[in-house]
């Protein structure tokens, strides 16, 4: 058994670091934090022409059919850049639409997400944040026409930047998956405040929108299971990204360590010093081997992937903010200022800490699935 990349694997993350570091150098990064909503559309169109926006999208709908080891390579390289961009919004809801049953609807809205050409994002949580969907109360009444939704959603990632929403609701007491246009009439958003400068989140409020039944993607099982696959292809992106940041942490603060002197000598000399490298490398390379595995199991479809993702999600959101701790502390009191840029790494890992659900969450889940068998 091979547990290295491909040689294909490995030109794509050389591809994929080269592009960014080219183009999302951290200076650029900065710039973007301070826009509107945290993102460039001539970058999105780079992205798109490598065919990232639709990396594992079928062919049949101008995807590339790759896999969700693939995806976990690209995405490992945006972490590591801190790019603030829809991608992961936008693949998640994409998986979302490639998992539900109605084939009129992917055929609309998935070329155009391939390529590209729109944005998409996925409106799940409400005011009690849960990634359970059983905790979905949204209200989705149907009318002659289809459906009219009342109610609002909360940390809606990247809504500003998106033209299209997939808005989980209940109807009836069974889950339903309804794709909303952003200027529908009675849908507002506004932006919220967040740990994260290189993501936005924003609350979308809905005042009798109406939904064309036509507009449906799922209803009831298949709505459940469509939203649970996308939300393994979202934490495997969320553990992904804190991969790539936590590289870029260990990487930075060992450079730090040996050019930093007290005493007359380079910090990195100093015995408590190496060893709080050391347990960064080692967190760094066990979350990666954890979220490879995931990956690789889940898109072979092996029974062990919803365990291997709970349990590399679990590790890698504890993981990334004990390697952020340690490049803090070394970086000394720099590590706390504005102008060094590790403190945007640590943002982030914070924030995906939660994104897609906690160590909790998952834990809870690892520990359901072992006693059911």
């Amino acid at each position: 058994m091979n547990f290295d990349l491909s040689k294909t694997q490995k030109m794509l993350q050389q591809s994929a670091r080269t592009f960014f570091q080219r183009e999302y150098p951290l200076s650029k990064v900065r710039e973007l934090m301070e826009t509107e909503d945290a993102s460039d559309p001539s970058h999105w169109e780079g992205m798109a022409e490598q065919g990232w926006t639709g990396l594992t999208l079928p062919e049949a709908y101008d995807g590339l059919a790759l896999g969700l080891v693939d995806l976990v390579v690209v995405a490992e390289e945006m972490g590591r850049a801190c790019l603030p961009s829809p991608f992961l919004a936008s693949t998640w809801a994409a998986t979302l639409i490639a998992n539900t049953p109605n084939e009129a609807l992917k055929e609309k809205y998935l070329p155009s997400l391939s390529l590209g050409e729109s944005i998409a994002t996925v409106a799940l949580l409400e005011e009690d944040p849960d990634w359970d969907t059983k905790t979905v109360q949204l209200k989705a009444e149907t009318s002659d026409a289809g459906l009219v939704l009342n109610g609002s959603k909360h940390q809606v990632l990247d809504a500003a930047a998106a033209n299209l929403y997939l808005i989980i609701a209940r109807m009836d007491g069974n889950l339903v998956v309804a794709a909303v246009s952003s200027d529908a009439e009675g849908l507002t958003i506004s932006p919220t405040p967040a740990i994260d400068p290189t993501r936005r989140y924003y609350r979308i409020d809905l005042k009798n929108v109406k939904v064309d039944s036509r507009q449906i993607l799922a209803e009831g099982t298949a709505a459940e299971r469509a939203v649970e696959a996308s939300l393994q292809t979202g934490a495997l992106l969320a553990c992904a990204d804190m991969i790539g940041g936590m590289q870029w942490v260990l990487e930075t603060t060992v450079e730090y360590a040996q050019v930093r002197q007290q005493f007359d000598k380079p910090i990195g000399s100093f015995q408590a010093v190496q060893h709080q490298c050391a347990d960064m490398l080692l967190l760094t390379e066990s979350a990666r081997s954890a979220t490879y595995y995931a990956a690789w199991a889940l898109h072979e479809n092996d029974p062990a992937g919803a365990r291997g993702l709970n349990t590399a999600k679990a590790y890698c959101s504890e993981a990334a903010r004990r390697v952020g701790n340690s490049g803090i502390q070394i970086h000394g009191g720099i590590g706390f200022t504005w102008e060094h840029d590790l403190h945007l790494y640590y943002k982030r890992a914070k924030a995906s800490e939660f994104l897609f659900g906690d160590p909790t969450f998952h834990r809870e889940r690892l520990a359901r699935s072992l006693l059911d068998g």
